[in-house]
């Protein structure tokens, strides 16, 4: 499929795990050209548009919203879609919902507070609405139960604790233009696709709407659309095709190539000149009726009775005469402790068995994507330890099953992909039940002409290719037996903390070799850190970890920094609370709400999303990092002493650096003395000089190579020496730079500047301070590995060197010239 054909994007539920990926999507179909596209779903799911316009711009993309009712249904000249809202029974509790152990978050506003309420105005980004009706704040009193009530109660009076330091954050609105930095410069890049796709995010003009005039004004009882809980079934039809001509039987029957084929296919019989007469019937194939399939998404039993009760999907149950409206596929997005209800199980007996069932829930641990594992199989060659090996199927690889990086042989990494797919195999047929099929990705159901599973394509590792690239680059193994006798000789502590693993290393966009932002600082084995939190972040905490040890370090994870309020650092924020919330959950463990450093000003967008969409408000007590800056800290003393010992820090600062408005750096000190100090995004920074003075760690931003350093400023961004200076400034005794644009996905150009102390991060890159040395001895080998990727960024540089030299020739013939009409 072709993204620049999108048109439709069809949702169940305005859940995170439904929605998240719809900004990124927005923005990467409008790189392509994609002009308008249509949302299919619950009410108000296009307000997710709305909520994230301040870090989300889509200056050239229309967001249209479906009416989805029953009454209304789709089509196109592909297949019909008919509209089956489900809705929860308000009566009954969710014994088997996932939400089961928690108490819903509600409004804290008391149900005797709520007449006085009304006439007050509520804040939201960028426009203010007048309270109209109760029911925003509360359910009707006709389908509110006494259990729902006495937990709202129990909820506001666990949520005025966590949440008064912040009532004011709360409410904050806010109207920062977080790129008009690139305003300036967007008429030069307007018509540049290569610009366009780097810079995603570009200029938004003061008070417009996110998606144009296109997007409907804010949805006035999207709360109430929330506590509704609406999720979208869809019963989808292909739409029905005349049988193809068979050119064979026409042969056969005398008939001649002409207009007579257009008639016969067009379903008419025919004369013969002969007097024999033709029918349509046979010479083509039979008609194709077209194929049904169902979409479910039943997120609890309490679902149950709406979907149980729906006419249009009972019609494609077995027992409808008419076989071709019989559904041939069940796609299920329920979850897996609904799947397995015995009330849901039934209803699946109500189709025959010739329906197949594809689950796409929790039974589901594909990998996702083959080219992550495929650098990080060439990066293990160089360290076991800096790079190990990821898990595939949601199962770690034990290193016992892969020999050193010198000693693999061609034979026994065969031997041990032929293992692990029998393992995976087996596994698969013992743990799903044979009405079942989980997909991985890249699974195929073809509904025309024939209709089936096709496994295929499905994404399988291959580590003998991947390793057979990187041995067949010239002088590579010579190079590489220098590196492992060089660091034979150094001496590392691996149960050292703090350390440092970087779940993504790009910038802007979202690569298959480097994620955006995200650190995970582990500060010890039960206490870990995430600086940034960009697209995909939980996800490749569970790549790295797999889904046992990550559900530990999920749970585990006491606070979260978001340096500034662009979208590649932040929109990951929600999935890894959610995350967290889940491991807490599956671990029955007992956790206070992650502490929350970030600009205040992010409270616009969570507490828009909490209201109109998820619960997430208690999961989360926000400090504003403007709180913690080291020349006006806020906080009273008794605050940060009491945030310090939850996180096990001696210290923790910030400050203003030069990059969008309410863009942070910050420091932290361990218990342990080791000071690390993060940019986020920023120019060269004196602010961030002194704050990070003498550190032992810095991880600095470095956006751009040195030649670059005019598109650095317009971006406020660093190139690699500008950073590398910073840290010496600093007197930092270790950098290492990460936040690379992604035309360096493989490797930055390296220069004179990248001295001993100077190392570069990758994805799933896992150091402590004594890693940090051998880093440096890497860069050889990893200019061989990438030696092509290499090449090309040098041939680029060449080129673009021999431009300006053209232009400044040019520029100077041009003022000869005139001079000489002067004269």
């Amino acid at each position: 499929m072709k993204l620049a054909k999108l048109e439709h994007i069809f949702v169940t539920q305005p859940v995170w795990n439904n929605i998240g990926g719809l900004p990124g999507i927005a923005l990467t179909i409008q790189d392509v050209g994609v002009p308008e596209i249509t949302l299919h779903g619950p009410p108000g799911l296009n307000e997710v548009f709305y909520a994230t316009k301040r870090f989300v711009v889509l200056r050239d993309l229309k967001i249209h919203m479906a009416e989805c009712t029953e009454e209304t249904g789709f089509e196109d000249n592909v297949l019909s879609v008919k509209y089956v809202p489900l809705v929860r029974n308000a009566n009954k509790i969710d014994e088997y919902s996932t939400e089961s152990s928690e108490e819903e978050f509600e409004s804290n506003v008391k149900d005797s507070e709520v007449e006085a309420v009304a006439d007050q105005v509520c804040i939201w980004p960028e426009f203010t609405v007048k309270i109209l009706n109760k029911s925003i704040f509360k359910a009707d009193a006709s389908t509110s139960t006494r259990s729902e009530r006495s937990r709202k109660k129990r909820r506001h009076s666990k949520d005025s604790k966590n949440n008064s330091r912040s009532s004011s954050i709360d409410a904050y609105e806010d109207n920062t233009d977080y790129y008009a930095h690139e305003r300036k410069i967007f008429g030069k890049f307007k018509n540049n696709k290569r610009n366009r796709s780097q810079s995603r995010s570009s200029s938004l003009e003061s008070g417009t709407r996110v998606c144009n005039s296109a997007t409907p004004q804010p949805h006035p009882m999207l709360e109430s659309t929330k506590e509704q809980g609406i999720s979208m079934a869809y019963v989808c039809k292909l739409q029905p095709r005349p049988g193809a001509l068979c050119l064979e039987k026409c042969v056969q029957m005398g008939i001649k190539p002409g207009p007579v084929f257009g008639k016969l296919k067009a379903g008419e019989d025919v004369t013969l000149p002969n007097g024999t007469i033709v029918r349509s019937a046979d010479v083509c194939e039979p008609d194709d009726p077209g194929v049904v399939f169902l979409v479910i998404d039943c997120p609890t039993v309490n679902y149950l009775d709406s979907l149980e009760n729906s006419q249009i999907i009972t019609n494609h149950q077995k027992y409808n005469k008419d076989e071709t409206q019989i559904a041939s596929l069940i796609v299920h997005f329920t979850p897996k402790n609904v799947v397995e209800n015995p009330r849901y199980k039934a209803w699946m007996e109500h189709f025959p068995a010739s329906t197949t069932h594809l689950m796409l829930n929790e039974y589901n641990t594909c990998m996702g994507s083959e080219a992550v594992h495929r650098i990080q199989y060439k990066l293990n060659l160089l360290s076991d330890d800096i790079f190990p090996l990821l898990g595939e199927k949601g199962t770690l690889i034990p290193k016992g099953e892969v020999e050193g990086a010198s000693e693999r042989k061609k034979q026994k990494m065969e031997d041990l992909v032929e293992d692990l797919e029998n393992n995976l195999n087996t596994a698969k047929l013992s743990e799903s039940p044979s009405l079942y099929i989980t997909p991985d990705t890249f699974c195929a159901y073809h509904l025309r002409p024939k209709k089936g599973l096709d496994r295929n394509l499905e994404l399988r590792l291959n580590p003998t290719e991947y390793l057979e690239e990187t041995y067949n680059v010239a002088d590579f193994k010579t190079v590489l037996e220098t590196l492992k006798s060089n660091l034979s000789f150094k001496t590392v502590s691996r149960d050292e903390f703090p350390k440092i693993l970087f779940l993504g290393t790009g910038s802007c966009i979202p690569n298959k070799t480097r994620n955006t932002s995200g650190i995970l600082l582990a500060l010890n084995e039960n206490q870990n850190i995430i600086m940034d939190c960009g697209e995909g972040t939980y996800g490749q905490i569970i790549r790295f970890f797999g889904p046992e040890l990550s559900s530990k370090v999920l749970a585990n994870i006491d606070a979260i920094y978001v340096s500034h309020l662009h979208a590649d650092h932040h929109i990951g924020l929600i999935g890894l609370l959610q995350g967290r919330k889940r491991a807490i959950r599956q671990l029955k463990m007992k956790k206070s709400p992650v502490v929350l450093f970030a600009p205040k000003q992010i409270m616009a967008w969570l507490n828009f999303y909490d209201k109109c969409f998820e619960n997430i408000r208690p999961e989360f007590e926000l400090f504003a990092n403007g709180d913690l800056d080291i020349d006006s800290s806020v906080l009273t003393n008794q605050n940060k002493i009491s945030i310090l010992s939850k996180l096990n820090l001696q210290d923790i600062n910030t400050c203003l650096v030069k990059h969008c408005p309410n863009a942070f750096g910050v420091s932290l000190t361990c218990k342990n003395g080791i000071k690390i100090t993060y940019s986020g995004d920023t120019m060269p920074s004196e602010n961030l000089v002194q704050l990070g003075l003498n550190s032992d760690i810095l991880i600095h931003e470095a956006t751009m190579e040195d030649e670059l350093v005019q598109e650095a400023v317009i971006k406020m961004h660093s190139t690699t020496s500008q950073a590398i200076e910073i840290g010496n400034k600093m007197l930092a005794k270790n950098i290492i730079l990460t936040h690379f644009s992604q035309r360096y996905a493989k490797l930055p150009r390296f220069n004179d500047n990248f001295s001993s102390n100077v190392g570069i991060a990758f994805d799933n890159m896992q150091v402590s301070l004594s890693d940090l040395s051998l880093i440096p001895e890497l860069y050889p080998a990893l200019m061989l590995m990438f030696a092509e990727h290499y090449e090309e960024l040098e041939n680029k540089a060449v080129k673009r060197q021999l431009r300006l030299e053209r232009e400044k020739e040019k520029k100077t013939t041009d003022n000869l010239k005139r001079k000489q009409v002067t004269t």
